[in-house]
């Protein structure tokens, strides 16, 4: 890959003892993308394939080694034998994807001999993952799967940490006659409107196209918002799924949702950002615990599957939330504090990793 980056990887603010971290170059179809393994402790490394166009290429490292290894800590919490990898695609899907660069990525794939097994993500589809699923047996979320697109799962899991953490915060069983402000309204975000609707949410929306809001707009009678305001929405729950570091020193201060809960990666834009939320009164499903449904359903994807165990395995996050709200309440101490260190804890020998801010 030609890239800017002067420092060494392992000088990166976000390097967190990563095991391997590779970057593909190929002229030849336009392919530049970074494939980051952090731990495979638990088993081969877990974690989607992301396309996006970065700013840069210190962008789009940054956000693939915090990705990845937000996918050790998700994976250990998710109870699943697979450690902490991502991948991400420097360009923009509309534009620069196509089957021959989909088809080179899937070739360093190969390379990793199966410890880094992947799927789908944000500018990564079904019909992507069936393009390289041509060249490589290490992608899950095929077609051709037992599970199928991870992100009906990821929606699901996200639902029933949601419902957890409003049972917690508001002492209530249900969520009928709340409101959710939905940042975020790809696939994860627009199914998790109809699980919100379903259960007679109010739902304030936001989205950057404008197709999708008038889609909410009339499936559920959903409020649009500009993205900018979501999270100052007089609303009971926020729920960011669209990109991370939405949560700041600068947007915390203007949250009047008193939990937060949503299905983005790398919510927080600092570990300082989860000790803000404590002490603002604020509930914060840690995102990597709450997101997790599309991983399991990855994990699931294999022979034996079985879709109600799978189905169960996923409402399960709503109890490892419980269990993180209940200790936070307990010690005082932020709820993303205490997820790091019940996943840390899964991991054997122990590890001495701490997340760069």
């Amino acid at each position: 890959m030609k890239h800017n980056l002067n420092l060494s990887i392992s000088q990166n603010a976000a390097f967190a003892d990563h095991e391997e971290v590779v970057f593909c170059d190929d002229p030849n179809t336009g392919l530049r993308a970074i494939i980051a393994v952090h731990d495979t402790t638990l088993g081969p490394a877990l974690g989607g394939t992301r396309m996006w166009p970065y700013e840069s290429d210190a962008a789009a490292l940054r956000d693939v080694l915090r990705l990845s290894y937000g996918m050790t800590l998700k994976n250990a919490l998710a109870g699943v034998l697979y450690g902490g990898g991502k991948a991400v695609i420097i360009g923009d899907p509309k534009r620069d994807k196509t089957p021959e660069l989909l088809t080179s990525f899937a070739h360093y794939l190969n390379r990793f001999g199966g410890r880094f097994i992947t799927g789908e993500d944000v500018g990564m589809r079904v019909a992507d993952a069936d393009i390289i699923a041509r060249v490589t047996p290490h992608i899950r979320g095929t077609s051709s799967g037992h599970a199928g697109d991870p992100s009906p799962f990821t929606a699901y899991g996200v639902y029933c940490g949601l419902l957890a953490a409003a049972e917690h915060k508001y002492c209530s069983l249900g969520i009928e006659g709340m409101s959710v402000s939905v940042q975020g309204l790809g696939a994860v975000g627009m199914a998790l409107c109809q699980y919100l609707h379903d259960a007679g949410a109010e739902l304030f929306v936001s989205d950057i196209r404008i197709e999708a809001v008038r889609e909410a707009q009339d499936r559920f009678g959903a409020c649009p918002v500009s993205p900018e305001d979501s999270h100052r929405v007089a609303a009971d729950i926020y729920a960011p799924c669209a990109l991370g570091g939405g949560l700041n020193a600068q947007t915390i201060p203007d949250l009047t949702a008193r939990v937060v809960a949503g299905s983005a990666n790398n919510q927080l834009r600092s570990a300082h950002d989860g000790d803000l939320l404590q002490r603002s009164g604020i509930l914060y499903a840690p995102d990597y615990v709450i997101n997790a449904g599309g991983v399991i359903s990855i994990a699931h994807d294999k022979h034996g599957y079985d879709p109600a165990r799978l189905r169960a395995h996923v409402a399960g996050i709503g109890d490892t939330l419980r269990e993180i709200f209940v200790r936070s309440e307990k010690t005082g101490r932020p709820t993303s504090r205490i997820a790091d260190e019940l996943a840390l804890a899964r991991i054997a020998p122990p590890h001495d990793r701490h997340f760069a801010a």
